[in-house]
């Protein structure tokens, strides 16, 4: 997960901030999809890595997320934004790990609960 997130990262298009990410994430089904944060002139039509990975995912007929891979450059911790908290939210549990990683490797993981308690998930919807 780790090869494939740098490797999306090293890809990404961001040419307004140059904060390249890159994200992978793993399917019920085993596979991993991978995806890239890509930047627009008109700023709010730009879209995550995490949300680029969950849509190959989506597209490969998985709806299901097992674990989460984000790497970026920099410091600090790049933890996904809360847009994308819920857009993983949308196709995993509370227990799902969520790796954060630098270009040396694994930073530190979380659950999903960690970082977005007392979601709101498809089940609040009572379908």
């Amino acid at each position: 997960m780790f090869q494939l997130a740098y490797s999306a990262m090293e890809n990404a298009y961001a040419p307004y901030s140059r904060f390249k990410v890159g994200a992978v994430v793993r399917g019920k089904n085993g596979n991993i999809y991978g995806g890239c944060n890509v930047e627009n002139a008109a700023y709010p039509q730009g879209c995550c890595a995490e949300s680029s990975a969950i849509s190959a995912m989506v597209m490969d007929g998985e709806t299901v997320i097992d674990e989460v891979c984000i790497i970026a450059t920099g410091d600090a911790l790049v933890t996904p934004c809360g847009g994308c908290r819920q857009r993983i939210r949308e196709f995993a549990g509370g227990h799902v790990p969520i790796h954060i990683c630098g270009p040396e490797g694994l930073r530190k993981s979380f659950t999903l609960s960690d970082l977005l308690p007392a979601s709101f998930g498809p089940e609040n919807l009572g379908e």
